[in-house]
């Protein structure tokens, strides 16, 4: 690796098409243009380009069968930092994120401690992962200036729906209220948008004392949407053929149909996620037929395989909810044709190396996927036939980002500068577009249409795009991960399609090109 510091400062990208979703809103927006873009001091280069200087001359890059999209969001990943850094840290999951394409995450409160935003003891072992902060959530929100590091990627936090996500008592809103996103007033660069206990369902006793908080404060309700008490993979022909416990669909259906009602009975705005049933998927269409404020995302690993492949990767496709029946792979593909699944998120679960070797029945659920999720999403969906290129833009950058009340990076014909050479391509300059934007990890977010950063008066430009190649062939190295972990099932798999750069406040943070 080598840091694009140590090279050019502007790129210069030849003949980039423009994503249509943009086009449809701006008839005048043309189909190809010409970008110019910064680089970031710290970006990381996984190619070193050609030396310049600050100031001069361009490298210049042909990007010809390259799209430029609204960067993509994952409302649905784990960091685990504090507590966990063995697995990953919020440095390596950031490198990860760029890598894949994301301009924004969502951490989930599975810390330790956990983001319940309650303070911790300074006696309390936990206290030394906090660097003298007084709970996880400030922690988060201080994190760089803890570490004296930049992060690439802007990052938001969802609060703990019970004490300690312990699941006895609900969360206190006093101690996460100061971080939610407020506008024209110091508040959190990385508010609270959501409430959840991921990793677990949050327990039928403190449902409804969940909802209220998350009405109060304006956030959706984030369920894990699966409980089992015992159980390794799917039941079925697989699990029996291995002689391993099953984990019944009702698992998931049942807690599926328990948010259901609790939407229709509070009016919470509920998002279910890693949904991997047809069943589940049945339930969900009739409660977006009643209007209910629900809202649901599978993962990529749900599309692409079945239980079957934990006969041939073992316990690198043991996760939660497990992988199920090949008939459920394909009901999951079409609920995200027909338009039932809102987004795909990633469920980023690092583990190391030695824990997922300790076999199925111990090792432990979940892999990483930030860095895949494109390639395998446009392998199975868009060269599957299910969806178009744009659609799954909508899935992976534009519905996250409104589930988490992130704003969407526009693009319109008045961005554009006419060249100077007659025939030449309009240019998008982002050197120019980026001036006095928000270039920080803050959390941007949406209120009355205008995009703010968090804590700041008046409206921030949201400049967050990426750059993918979708025709570009690649084989899958976990050795070449950013993130620290390596537990995937797709090691080997060889994709078409692949993010090429991402930039953040229009600057670029992350390059292959």
């Amino acid at each position: 690796m080598s840091e694009a510091a140590q090279g050019p400062r502007t790129v210069l990208l030849h003949n980039v098409t423009l994503w249509s979703g943009w086009r449809r809103k701006d008839s005048a927006l043309p189909v190809a243009v010409d970008v110019i873009a910064p680089l970031a001091q710290s970006a990381i280069a996984e190619r070193p380009l050609a030396a310049g200087e600050p100031g001069g001359e361009p490298v210049q890059v042909d990007c010809t069968g390259m799209m430029l999209v609204p960067g993509f969001a994952d409302p649905h990943v784990h960091f685990r930092d504090p507590g966990q850094t063995h697995k990953e840290t919020m440095v390596t999951g950031c490198a990860a994120a760029v890598s894949g394409g994301y301009t924004s995450v969502l951490i989930m409160p599975n810390t330790v401690p956990a983001l319940d935003g309650a303070r911790i003891d300074p006696a309390d072992p936990r206290a030394q992962q906090l660097h003298g902060y007084d709970s996880a959530l400030d922690y988060l929100e201080h994190y760089e200036q803890a570490n004296g590091v930049t992060l690439p990627v802007r990052y938001a936090l969802c609060a703990a729906a019970s004490r300690d996500r312990e699941g006895g008592q609900p969360s206190r809103i006093e101690d996460w209220r100061h971080a939610l996103a407020t506008v024209g007033t110091p508040g959190f660069a990385h508010p609270v948008v959501a409430v959840s206990d991921d990793g677990a369902a949050v327990p039928d006793a403190l449902l409804d004392d969940v909802a209220r908080m998350c009405l109060e404060a304006g956030v959706p309700f984030i369920d894990h949407c699966e409980h089992h008490d015992s159980g390794i993979m799917n039941e079925g022909a697989t699990s029996r053929r291995l002689g391993v416990p099953g984990i019944a669909e009702e698992t998931e259906t049942t807690i599926i149909a328990r948010d259901i009602d609790l939407a229709r009975r509070t009016g919470c705005h509920v998002h279910l996620q890693h949904v991997s049933c047809a069943a589940s998927f049945d339930l969900i269409r009739r409660a977006k037929d009643e209007g209910l404020p629900v809202t649901c995302e599978t993962a990529p690993h749900y599309l692409a395989l079945d239980d079957t492949a934990v006969e041939r990767m073992d316990t690198m496709a043991k996760m939660n909810p497990p992988l199920r029946s090949e008939a459920n792979k394909f009901a999951t593909r079409k609920a995200v044709a027909d338009g039932t699944v809102d987004l795909i998120a990633t469920d980023h679960a690092p583990h190391t190396l030695r824990e997922k070797s300790e076999g199925l029945l111990k090792a432990p659920n979940g892999i990483i996927g930030l860095e895949t999720a494109y390639g395998v999403c446009r392998d199975v969906l868009v060269a599957g036939g299910y969806i178009s290129d744009d659609r799954l833009i909508t899935l992976m950058g534009v519905n996250p980002s409104i589930v988490m009340g992130n704003a969407v990076s526009s693009l319109n014909a008045s961005d554009l500068s006419q060249p100077q050479n007659p025939g030449a391509a309009p240019v998008l300059d982002l050197t120019r577009l980026a001036a006095g934007t928000d270039t920080s990890s803050a959390f941007h977010y949406l209120r009355d249409g205008k995009a703010y950063a968090a804590g700041a008066e008046s409206p921030a430009n949201q400049r967050d795009y990426t750059l993918v190649d979708m025709h570009r062939e690649w084989t899958v190295d976990p050795g070449a991960f950013h993130s620290k972990a390596r537990n995937t099932p797709f090691a080997g798999m060889r994709l078409a399609g692949r993010p090429v750069a991402t930039l953040v406040g229009g600057r670029i943070v992350f390059t292959r090109i």
